[in-house]
Order: C-alpha cells, then structure tokens, then sequence
C-alpha cells in the first residue's frame, strides 16, 4: 500500500482534482503600504467570523479562491466585492482578534483577497502568529483610543516599514482621508520579522532553501 520513492522524482506528475487549489503566497512585505480600511469590527471577533465553518464551506478547505468567498460574509456581505474591486487593504479590529478556531484558512482567505495588515488592539495567540507565518502583518493600536477615528474606506499609508521592524521602532501611519496621523506597534521576535519581511513561512523556507532557520 506504500508506493517506494520514484528514482526519478522530476518524472512525477501530481494529479489534483477541480476542488485542489495552490496555497497563496505573500510577497515580500513592502516599504510602503497605501490601502483602504476593508472593513471595521469590534471587540472579541473570532475566526468564525472572518470565515464561517460548516459542512458547506469547510469542503472547501483545499480550494483557497472559492472558500475566500464567504470571508466575513456573517459580518459584512459586501466585503469580498470591495477587497476585489479595492485592490486589498487593511483590517481594522478591537480587542482579542481572531479569537476561536486554531484553523488557518482564516488568514489563508485574508492573503488570498489581499488583506495586507491587520491594525487592532490585541489578537488571540494562534492567529496571531497564523497571520504571521502567512506574512500578513498583524499590528497593534499604540493608543487604543485611535480605533475610533478609523471609519471603512479610510485610505491609509505606512511607510518606512522594513526599517521600522528591523529596529523594533513603532510604524507612523498616515490617514490620508482625515489628515491624521497615529502609531502603530508590534511585538514581533527576529525571527518573525524575516518572517514578515521574506513574505511568510514559506517564502523564508524557500529563501535558506529547505533550511528552517
């Protein structure tokens, strides 16, 4: 019942059915970002919310494009056409984001429709670092009284990015709808900072070539 490596591996073709899609890859994180706010939650949002479970859509855990449809469709409708037509942007969240399921389509299902930043007050671990490893950057409100100057379609710019997370310096964005600026932070470890910067976990495996550092 176990097939014995092939001695030719290049030879071997891989044979995905219609429901088998390519994991979406990050690139690497740019120096400046300029998006609109996708959409603003508040307090204690759970994986369920940015992709609902079920039999019905979790059968397409395999296919990324069509399970990202249904992102925040329990919270706002309209989200997937807007990040379509937007281009991607960011996501403005409260207290304790991506609390719940440990599942990583809810980051997957980000990266796909181009969600490049998370900004929120706090995050629950597990998606925390699931945002990380897929190289979406999740960062925090450095007044927590800033969240409620942020309004959807909100266009924001953070520039001087690398740098700022080399030397662990909190990011200034510019919200350009409003003629404001506020700070962001992070409390990312060297190590996921290569991670942010190479584009996510397989990008930086990919750079050391098979090598986890």
């Amino acid at each position: 019942m176990i097939l014995a490596p092939a001695t030719d591996p290049e030879s071997v073709k891989i044979v995905c059915g219609p429901n088998i899609k390519p994991v979406p890859v990050a690139q690497p994180v740019q120096d400046t970002l300029r998006h609109r706010v996708l959409i603003k939650v508040g307090d204690h949002i759970t994986t369920d919310h940015i992709l609902p479970a079920g039999a019905h859509i979790l059968s397409l855990r395999s296919n990324v494009p069509a399970i990202s449809e249904y992102m925040f469709t329990a919270v706002d409708p309209a989200f997937v056409r807007r990040a379509k037509e937007w281009g991607g942007g960011f996501v403005v969240g409260g207290l304790n984001y991506g609390q719940g399921s440990s599942r990583d389509h809810a980051a997957m299902a980000p990266l796909y429709l181009g969600v490049k930043a998370i900004l929120a007050k706090s995050y629950a671990r597990i998606h925390y670092t699931n945002l990380i490893n897929l190289g979406i950057m999740p960062l925090t409100f450095a007044d927590l009284g800033e969240w409620e100057n942020l309004e959807l379609g909100d266009e924001l710019e953070i520039s001087g990015i690398r740098e700022a997370l080399r030397a662990g310096k909190t990011l200034e964005v510019k919200n350009l709808t409003r003629n404001k600026t506020f700070q962001l932070t992070h409390g990312f470890t060297k190590r996921q900072v290569e991670l942010i910067l190479a584009g996510g976990l397989l990008n930086y495996i990919n750079r050391d070539r098979g090598v986890i550092a």
